[in-house]
């Protein structure tokens, strides 16, 4: 397998998911106790909700609000909006993936891939969380094989 990084103007961008929640309020607790993120800005949204939210695990962040009717909302939608299924998964890399599988199946998540060795190299899984969003945790990090 070759790896390279592509060098040109449109390289170092920094990817942040952006994920809908019915309820985000339980979403943050939730993500933060099963999957260890911490909340770093919340801002109240109308009716209780969450206008918009930004988490952190290590150096990564996802972004999160309630799902509301806006242009962004027609665009995008949740597992239970389209019966029950994902439309993006995230990859995050962790430092231990079997206790990361243990703190999240203790606090509830689905696992729908069982902790595995991957032929690739690293350990790990993919749950649903509290809505059924789709999310894969392992030891694999690809950027330690990019030269």
């Amino acid at each position: 397998m070759t790896k390279t990084r592509e060098s040109s103007s449109r390289s170092g961008g920094i990817i942040i998911p952006a994920i809908r929640y019915h309820d985000a309020n339980a979403a943050i607790a939730w993500l933060s106790r099963a999957f260890g993120f911490t909340p770093t800005l919340v801002v109240p949204g109308e009716g209780g909700g969450v206008a918009h939210a930004q988490l952190r695990l290590g150096n990564g962040m996802i972004m999160l609000s309630s799902v509301r009717d806006d242009l962004f909302a027609r665009l995008l939608r949740t597992p239970a909006q389209v019966g029950g299924v994902g439309t993006f998964c995230g990859y995050v890399v962790v430092p231990d993936a079997d206790a990361h599988h243990h703190g999240a199946v203790a606090a509830g998540a689905r696992v729908v891939y069982p902790l595995t060795d991957e032929d690739y190299g690293g350990r790990g899984y993919s749950c649903l969380d509290l809505e059924g969003h789709l999310w894969s945790f392992g030891t694999y990090d690809p950027w330690k094989e990019v030269p």
